[in-house]
């Protein structure tokens, strides 16, 4: 499963989902749902806009974790998603 760590770069750069979602021009709809893991697909045109607003690599953003190795909470998330 490829998880979203936007919470924690957000973390790092002391910024609010509202303050990001005005520095990105992304509604804050659509940054909660990457935000809580729940977006099926992310445009690179939005990954590009989200590093350049938080400093990062998409690799910050982005990981894979193996389905063995998830913690109970994303593992549900991963199967209420199919």
């Amino acid at each position: 499963m490829i998880v979203v760590n936007l919470d924690v770069m957000m973390a790092r750069n002391k910024i609010s989902l509202t303050e990001l979602s005005q520095m990105v021009g992304i509604s804050l709809a659509n940054l909660s749902i990457l935000k809580t893991g729940k977006a099926k697909a992310i445009r690179f045109s939005t990954l590009e806009m989200l590093c350049d607003a938080l400093h990062c690599q998409p690799g910050d953003l982005l990981e894979y974790v193996p389905d063995d190795e998830l913690p109970s909470n994303l593992a549900n998330l991963k199967y209420k998603k199919q």
